[in-house]
């Protein structure tokens, strides 16, 4: 009797952290490198929303950006503000060497250099979070996109949203029935 008091525990507490695996978002590094916060050379200036149109991101999901903070800073600001770079009024403000940004709702995010001229120069960014639901046939996750918003007026476009996978709720359904196989093994 103890040991199926043992398994059961051993099986919970697996479960368990199936679960947390699966809640807790992913960091992605703004650009992919460390130094992408900056102001894009004009080859690239669209370089930063390039990289943000190739990602999945999902509410949970953390930004991270790694820049000298003697020499610049990341506003989080309304699309009125990422389209004049208005530095006046943000959301948030963030002046430190590394700031992580944790998404929680779904939709457009818009963020700026606290420099207008390195705004006015390109350095800024537009990350669209996407939420998870069923499909009506209930065969599957496809994402709820983000609500739909008129283009920017100064000829940049809201990045798409990319083709997403649901590989992380096949790891969960596959971890799912182990715990519960495993349960009825040592009951």
């Amino acid at each position: 009797m103890a040991f199926s008091s043992k398994m059961r525990l051993i099986t919970l507490v697996l479960g368990i952290a199936c679960l947390v695996s699966l809640i807790e978002g992913r960091d992605h590094l703004i650009g992919g490198k460390p130094d992408a916060w900056k102001v894009p050379s004009s080859s690239d200036s669209e370089s930063l929303n390039k990289w943000a149109s190739k990602n999945r991101f999902v509410i949970g999901d953390n930004l991270v950006w790694k820049y000298d903070s003697k020499k610049d800073s990341v506003l989080q600001v309304t699309r009125e503000a990422y389209l004049t770079c208005n530095t006046t009024n943000p959301i948030a403000e963030h002046k430190n060497d590394e700031t992580k940004v944790v998404l929680d709702k779904a939709g457009p995010h818009y963020f700026i250099s606290g420099l207008k001229d390195n705004c006015d120069k390109g350095e800024k960014i537009i990350v669209v979070v996407i939420t998870p639901r069923s499909k009506p046939s209930g065969t599957g996750i496809s994402p709820a996109l983000a609500p739909s918003s008129p283009a920017p007026e100064s000829g940049a476009e809201t990045p798409a949203v990319p083709p997403t996978s649901n590989a992380a709720g096949v790891k969960g359904g596959l971890m799912g029935v182990v715990g519960v196989l495993a349960w009825f093994v040592f009951m």
